[in-house]
């Protein structure tokens, strides 16, 4: 009965991600491979090509050779129609990035009839060119390596392949190789193909997939799906999607997730160490890379997509208990059900885009998503985190305006902070700041135009809504409309409860001083745009924001005030963040780290063992770590052994009277749980060595020889906070 059960399940998601589109036709994978044979044969003339433009000698010449890689969604497996494939090109030490990549195999592209929309973008933290090929869009990066030869069997997972590779190259084989690791440290490939996918599609209906925004992109998605997997190696596809909303709801970030320990390597590579790189400290959501150089491939995360995520995961957790006790109106549809954007919140801010021509539209596009998340995050900055972002992650168009295009934020006040009455919110200097960095792209043309603009939930766009057609009322039915009504009434119930409970998991990562700091207030203009240097005075309805402008001097806030200000603010933060350092001596680590790969399983069947789940969730994430120690080379199956559970229970019932009986129950419980510290295996219920048993968990915090920071000192702040009412839309 229980292997029909997981049967069921495992073809029920097959079926569903089947019946959504998530999987390309036959047809569709023939024409990618086409594509990708024509683009590998591209590279190698444009190689030879430019070895005999530089005069190398005949031998030379005949080898040269550069060789085509696949990574992201379609090396994983887990791309859906019409998913762009992620390619990218290795050439020998002489054929340069600047001039040979972007500039001679540019114009080859150029003049061939199937390449469309080519977009370079040489200026990008990881060089890319971008474009069509026969309608398959293709992202391609280029690495430089130091050999003069690059032979057809090369293998890009050695970490010989850096050696003299500049920074770009490194970051450009980054991708292949973390790729190609995690498919070797995840123990049962198709499971976590499957998990991927369902979680992807979650992702984007929550509107929480896209790591420009400041929320997690693809490689970031699989990174935590892989970690569930080596977690639960057994467990099937539906209990991993449950599981991973189960073990994301608990953690605790800043604490990291690996998937193996990070090595230090023998070429001299800075690698993710909050103990040793200030700049690692402040990362609010490290998931790190698994090749070498290991990084934190999520450092665009924000306080405010933090917060969001946190949010989600804990609505799928409900949802996914919800399911397992088959409640009503409960089952994955729900889960699925996609995030409604504009009626969550009642005001948003609008940012506006345009040019003269499609091409420098997508120029422009891409320069001003690039910076979005610095909008976010100054925004979070100067309002010390009181007035909170959701960034949509896509933009929206006019279909009546061709060469426009609009994004939108969401903004609250931070829940759970009293509210003074007339307290408003000033961003006239923050959004000008924006404009001023947006401007300084330097392939700016005439026509490249950008506005921002303050909007309330009645006056959006019809274009923002699907088919262009304003709902009547708000949704109703949902899963998210009846949780907000529950909460509404239990607020009516319970004298003082916060109704705002939903977007707050995050809140305690903001120090108390900030949490307690007051800023300035303003509006827009009555128009909606924003404009630099304009006294302008309105008020908007106390059932949104009401922000006022009052004239103030920029120059003046833009000096030593404004110094002052963020001076205080990194104090702060600094203070803050001291849960992700951890003291050294000689390089080596001498307290725990949170987060150790070593916790190859865990297992559970019976919905009593939750506790004991939630205790080795904690062990994951305060374990020991030690930075020059490997990771095993097979993941323990550690999946439930139910037989033996039910075994020791026999035994325990035979010897009530023996103090023997009940510790072999206690032992068994534990058995199922994967030993952090590599302690012994007990012989008696692993004879084979697979079950570790599982130490008591220390419930303390994660790094214990962390040294206090000296308290910030309390100083006034310079910008008055005020609100009237900004509160998430009920």
């Amino acid at each position: 009965m229980a292997l029909q059960l997981i049967l069921h399940n495992f073809f029920f998601v097959f079926q569903y991600l089947r019946d959504v589109n998530l999987y390309e036709s036959q047809e569709e994978a023939v024409s990618r491979e086409e594509v990708l044979g024509r683009l590998d044969q591209i590279v190698k003339i444009w190689v030879k090509k430019i070895s005999r433009a530089k005069g190398l000698n005949d031998q030379l010449l005949q080898e040269a050779n550069a060789k085509i890689f696949t990574f992201g969604s379609y090396r994983l497996g887990v791309h859906g129609p019409g998913a762009d494939i992620d390619t990218l090109c290795v050439g020998p030490r002489h054929a340069t990035r600047e001039e040979d990549f972007f500039g001679e195999l540019h114009q080859m592209l150029t003049e061939m009839p199937e390449v469309t929309e080519l977009h370079p973008v040489p200026d990008a933290h990881v060089p890319v060119m971008k474009f069509k090929f026969s309608g398959v869009s293709i992202d391609l990066l280029y690495a430089r390596l130091s050999l003069w030869v690059i032979p057809e069997d090369l293998d890009i997972s050695q970490d010989s392949i850096l050696q003299n590779a500049d920074e770009q190259t490194v970051r450009s084989l980054n991708g292949c190789r973390v790729t190609d690791q995690i498919l070797r440290l995840v123990p049962k490939i198709q499971n976590f193909r499957t998990t991927l996918r369902c979680m992807r599609f979650w992702a984007k209906r929550r509107g929480v997939y896209s790591n420009v925004a400041g929320f997690l992109g693809g490689i970031n998605w699989a990174l935590l799906v892989a970690r569930i997997c080596q977690l639960y190696p057994n467990a099937v596809p539906s209990m991993l999607v449950s599981r991973f909303f189960r073990v994301y709801t608990q953690w605790r970030w800043p604490n990291p997730v690996l998937l193996c320990a990070i090595e230090e390597g023998s070429l001299g590579l800075q690698v993710w160490d909050p103990r040793r790189n200030p700049k690692d400290k402040y990362h609010l959501m490290p998931i790190i890379t698994p090749a070498y150089p290991c990084m934190n491939s999520s450092y665009n995360v924000s306080t405010s997509t933090l917060r969001i995520m946190m949010d989600e995961f804990q609505r799928g957790h409900e949802i996914c208990e919800a399911m397992e006790k088959n409640e009503a109106d409960v089952d994955w549809d729900t889960l699925f059900e996609p995030f409604t954007f504009f009626e969550a919140y009642k005001n948003y801010l609008r940012i506006d885009i345009s040019a003269e021509n499609a091409d420098d539209l997508r120029n422009w596009k891409g320069w001003v998503e690039s910076r979005l998340r610095q909008l976010t995050l100054k925004i979070e900055r100067h309002t010390y985190n009181m007035l909170q972002c959701h960034p949509h992650p896509g933009d929206f168009s006019d279909k009546s305006k061709p060469l426009y295009c609009s994004y939108f934020m969401g903004l609250q006040r931070k829940q759970g902070v009293p509210v003074g009455e007339g307290e408003q919110f000033d961003i006239r200097l923050t959004v000008k700041e924006f404009k001023q960095a947006v401007s300084m792209y330097t392939l700016r043309k005439p026509g490249m135009q950008i506005s921002v603009a303050h909007v309330t939930r009645r006056n959006l766009p019809n274009f923002v809504f699907p088919g262009g057609v304003r709902p009547s009322r708000p949704s109703k039915g949902t899963w998210d409309s009846r949780r907000a009504l529950e909460r509404k009434v239990s607020s009516h119930t319970k004298p003082g409860a916060d109704d705002g409970r939903k977007r707050k998991q995050t809140d305690d990562n903001v120090d108390t001083h900030l949490r307690n700091a007051k800023c300035h207030a303003t509006m827009p203009s009555s128009s909606g745009e924003f404009r630099e240097g304009s006294p302008i005075m309105s008020t908007i309805s106390s059932s949104s924001i009401n922000l006022q402008f009052e004239h103030m001097d920029a120059n003046e806030l833009a000096g030593s005030n404004r110094e002052k200000v963020e001076n205080n603010l990194t104090d702060s933060i600094r203070g803050s963040r001291n849960s992700v350092e951890v003291s050294s001596h000689n390089g080596k680590v001498d307290g725990p780290m949170i987060g150790d790969p070593r916790n190859k399983g865990l297992s559970f069947n019976s919905s009593n063992s939750k506790d004991a789940e939630k205790l080795a969730i904690e062990k994951i994430m305060s374990g020991p770590y030690v930075a020059d120690q490997a990771f095993p080379l097979e993941l323990d199956q550690l999946e439930d052994d139910l037989e033996l559970k039910n075994q020791a229970k026999d035994f325990a019932g035979s010897t009530q009277n023996n103090s023997l009986g009940s510790c072999a129950v206690n032992i068994a419980a534990e058995a199922t749980l994967t030993s952090m510290n590599g302690g012994s295996s007990s012989s008696a219920l692993s004879p084979n060595g697979g079950l570790g048993e599982l130490e008591p968990v220390e419930l303390t915090a994660p790094f214990s020889n962390v040294i206090p920071s000296a308290p910030v000192p309390q100083r006034k702040p310079l910008i008055r906070l005020n609100f009237t009412s900004l509160n998430k839309a009920t």
